[in-house]
């Protein structure tokens, strides 16, 4: 094959990210893919990694290739593949575990000690021309569905996970803690899975209403300031009742608080979010009221069923894509997005030119 120029974007440091000119990758070993990436999605992580150098123990101390929301198709395969060919249009989930541990084996590879994840210090991300990755972990996108939904796919399986997590099923009442990209797709997954209602909170009135198309009932505005007393009160008469779900999308202190605090007696609250390492909770009100606390961390064995809501038309996520820029714009991608300038949700960046690879020019 004959080698192409590889831009991608490389974090340096904090708030230094370059287009630098890659190598092209080498050929795909025994089971690994080599993949013209189409698009890619900015993730709150993202933004963290360059605003922050990293976050927890991931710490950038050399130069690393951002982006791990992506879609792309198969241009060359390794000797041991089988499941896929030249041509085949795929999400690609950023999570590889070892495969081997118990954690493994019990199908909780977002849990592998030994795992790595695209895009997470020092691993290298998608965000590029060129990228490899292994079979196993590409999933085929199915003809009625674009490539920009291919990269939603990622976020869509955080949901999926998350409502898992949290139990939510047929008549479930659901409290969703933020309006960023993660509380949208809770908001698309819970409902798809059968919510009877969903009440979204969030501090910005206009993501409340894209939550609203999304598919919450009700939504509150929180305002600096509010007593938590006040707001509770408040989500119990838009709801009806208080949630029997709630799940934390924002990691923020006050928001974990509150859905501690909001949810039933025996409920679930279901944290997402990553905050602090330390946080001052009403954890005695969460043990004599018997709420229970969850966690889910990324995703797993959750692209099939994500893939599988995109193509029935049980979701549609294009309405979370606010902007488009091209990979050289990359800079200005990450701007809007660390800013939410214009309203920014879900900012997607295009490796190749804008609908090369979707054949029914969906979008």
């Amino acid at each position: 094959m004959a080698k192409k120029a590889n831009l991608g974007a490389v974090i340096h440091g904090v708030d230094d990210m370059r287009m630098d000119q890659l190598p092209f990758p080498p050929s795909p070993k025994e089971n690994e893919v080599l993949l013209e990436i189409d698009c890619v999605g900015i993730c709150g992580s993202d933004v963290h990694i360059l605003s922050h150098g990293g976050f927890g123990e991931y710490k950038l101390r050399k130069p690393m290739v951002i982006g791990h929301e992506a879609s792309g198709v198969v241009i060359a395969i390794g000797p041991d593949v089988k499941r896929l060919k030249v041509g085949d249009r795929v999400a690609v989930e950023p999570a590889i575990g070892c495969k081997v541990c118990k954690l493994c084996k019990a199908g909780r590879y977002n849990l592998c000690p030994d795992g790595i994840y695209s895009a997470t210090p020092p691993v290298h991300g998608s965000l590029q021309n060129y990228y490899i990755h292994v079979e196993d972990c590409c999933f085929k996108i199915p003809p009625n569905v674009t490539m920009e939904e291919g990269a939603l796919i990622e976020p869509l399986a955080v949901g999926v996970h998350s409502c898992r997590i949290a139990g939510v099923q047929l008549g479930s009442t659901v409290l969703v803690l933020g309006a960023g990209p993660i509380g949208m797709v809770t908001v698309l997954v819970a409902k798809a899975m059968g919510a009877d209602k969903i009440c979204v909170v969030d501090l910005v009135q206009s993501k409340l209403d894209l939550a609203k198309q999304l598919g919450a009932d009700v939504t509150y505005l929180v305002k600096k300031g509010d007593k938590e007393e006040d707001t509770v009160r408040k989500i119990h008469q838009l709801l009806g009742t208080a949630p029997d779900i709630s799940i934390e999308c924002t990691g923020a202190e006050s928001c974990v608080r509150l859905a501690i605090l909001a949810t039933e007696l025996g409920g679930v609250v279901t944290m997402v979010g990553i905050g602090p390492t330390n946080m001052n909770l009403p954890i005695t009100i969460a043990l004599v009221r018997e709420v229970e606390i969850r966690s889910g961390f990324r995703y797993a064995n959750a692209y099939p069923a994500a893939v599988a809501m995109v193509a029935n038309g049980t979701i549609d996520a294009t309405k979370l894509i606010t902007h488009h820029f091209e990979l050289s714009e990359s800079l200005d991608a990450f701007k809007t997005a660390r800013y939410g300038l214009e309203g920014a949700i879900k900012v997607m960046i295009h490796c190749q030119p804008r609908n090369k690879n979707n054949p029914l020019r969906k979008i």
